[in-house]
């Protein structure tokens, strides 16, 4: 017999979130939504028929039809502190960091099990596309999804055994087909709503607009220049600019060229040709193990170095201050300091760590 626990589910007003949901009450389990304020996600939205409504609005109304308790929680002075600002940091500093993994970790498994608990919820589950697998002695793995284009389980590294004795993700065993035909299926009203492919807190995608707006003071002008030494032109901020970046650089040369490094104390962007991007190795610090079990000694695992990455075959090997060695066995492009490089084994996320 299946246990039935009291789940608290992110509803972000979403296909995902309410299809999580309507799966988990179908289980027989005891369902609470909440919808948590973050920044924008309470803006209004434009309907196919006219109307504006918003993700708070959505949330509640698939709520109703569930007929599942809703609850909004303004969590959007944490996301600042916790998120936004440190984002904004990073960048200042020549880093290109990932905010849904901070996220992840800061707000949806951290600051939501909170809220969750005050409600009465020990459990909680979001709309990821991953999955946990529990063995008969109770250890936890996180796993890829089914459905490999959705999959998130990158984004979720930095969670622990202790986290997914109590997390619920339903969608990882679905395609996004599939959970479409299954709003459908609850008659949800956002079956077929468009998701956002955007950062949350990032309007239109602008990277740069919102570092020019909400961080303008660390934006000072430079150079770029050539690996050869060569000054090939000028730039309004090395924070502009992310390893690899080869379009908006601004200058002509004979061969495509790419940023290779950020040099911020100096203000200056680095940039070579195509072969000068890749590298053989990096370090990592900030290392968490899903399996609670650090290995000692070389480890060979698929190394994931950004969200898109389909993973390099590599080497890992501990370092002190909770730091790792990653040598891969064929360099790899545009390793980028600031984002996060994730270990896998299979399908199975063994740790990983944000990049140096």
């Amino acid at each position: 017999m299946t246990t039935k626990y009291n789940i608290a589910v992110a509803m972000s007003g979403g296909v995902d979130s309410s299809v999580t949901a309507a799966l988990l009450k179908e289980q027989g389990h005891e369902v609470t939504g909440i919808t948590l304020l973050l920044t924008n996600e309470s803006r209004p939205i434009m309907t196919s028929d006219g109307k504006q409504t918003s993700a708070v609005d959505d949330a509640r109304h698939v709520c109703d039809i569930l007929g599942i308790s809703h609850h909004v929680v303004d969590l959007r002075e944490k996301f600042q502190s916790d998120v936004v600002q440190p984002f904004l940091r990073q960048y200042a500093a020549g880093l290109t960091p990932n905010p849904c993994v901070l996220c992840n970790r800061h707000i949806k498994f951290g600051a939501f099990r909170e809220v969750a608990a005050q409600l009465g919820c020990r459990h909680v589950a979001t709309g990821h596309y991953a999955r946990i697998i529990t063995d008969e002695a109770g250890h936890h793995r996180l796993s890829r999804a089914v459905d490999i284009k959705k999959d998130q389980s990158y984004m979720l590294y930095q969670l622990t055994q202790e986290a997914l004795d109590t997390i619920h993700l339903p969608l990882g065993d679905y395609t996004k087909p599939q959970v479409r035909e299954l709003a459908e299926k609850f008659a949800l009203p956002v079956a077929q709503k468009k998701e956002s492919q955007e950062i949350c807190f990032i309007p239109d995608d602008d990277y740069h607009a919102f570092i020019k707006a909400h961080n303008p003071g660390c934006l000072k002008p430079g150079e770029i220049i050539h690996e050869n030494g060569q000054v090939l032109g000028h730039h309004e901020g090395v924070s502009l600019y992310t390893i690899g970046q080869r379009k908006g650089l601004g200058i002509a040369y004979s061969e495509p060229l790419f940023v290779k490094a950020l040099d911020v104390k100096n203000r200056r962007v680095i940039v070579g040709g195509a072969d000068s991007v890749f590298s053989k190795d990096l370090t990592a610090e900030n290392i968490n193990w899903i399996t609670d079990t650090p290995p000692t000694a070389p480890m060979k695992v698929m190394a994931k170095i950004r969200y898109g990455h389909l993973g390099s075959p590599a080497t890992v090997v501990l370092l002190p201050e909770n730091r790792a060695s990653v040598v891969f066995d064929s360099p790899v492009r545009a390793v980028t300091p600031g984002q996060s490089v994730v270990f896998y084994d299979g399908d199975i996320v063994l740790g990983g760590g944000i990049i140096c």
